[in-house]
């Protein structure tokens, strides 16, 4: 359960940092797009060039995209399970929820999967505040019970 939490970072993802060709930095645009602040080039990161390949050639497997856009196969399977991306017709199984194991089209795990996970976070969430409702507000204060905290001199 704890892997499925992790986060991936943008170098994973092959951002451009700078320009080819004036060796400007690029700004993030959105959507995998970066843009040279100075001459105005467009790039893109991984996901973007993955993004674009599919805008046109709809329903293309992992291995024509990766040799298409220079994307590795772990980069896009990794797109895949953080939901960026769908598989159309997943008959082969590339992708299976790491609970049950059902076939799956995106993310890690199955609908059904998926609901019992946060309701197992939702539970140990109650059970973590369960200790400071119990306790009540302001049961654990130290001193003399009914005494005034400050006395005014005149």
């Amino acid at each position: 359960m704890e892997g499925m939490r992790r986060k991936f970072s943008l170098e994973e993802y092959h951002h451009p940092t700078y320009c080819d060709k004036c060796e400007a930095v690029m700004v993030y645009k959105g959507l995998g797009e970066y843009q040279c602040e100075s001459c105005g080039m467009l790039d893109y990161d991984d996901y973007g060039k993955v993004r674009n390949y599919l805008d046109v050639h709809i329903g293309a497997n992992v291995a024509e995209i990766s040799d298409a856009t220079g994307v590795t196969h772990k980069s896009i399977r990794d797109m895949i399970k953080e939901n960026r991306f769908k598989i159309i017709n997943n008959n082969a199984g590339f992708l299976r929820c790491e609970m049950c194991g059902e076939n799956i089209d995106s993310g890690r795990l199955c609908s059904k999967c998926e609901m019992l996970y946060h309701r197992k976070l939702e539970e140990e969430a109650r059970e973590n505040r369960k200790p400071t409702i119990e306790k009540g507000a302001g049961k654990d204060i130290q001193g003399d019970s009914g005494s005034k905290r400050f006395t005014r001199d005149r």
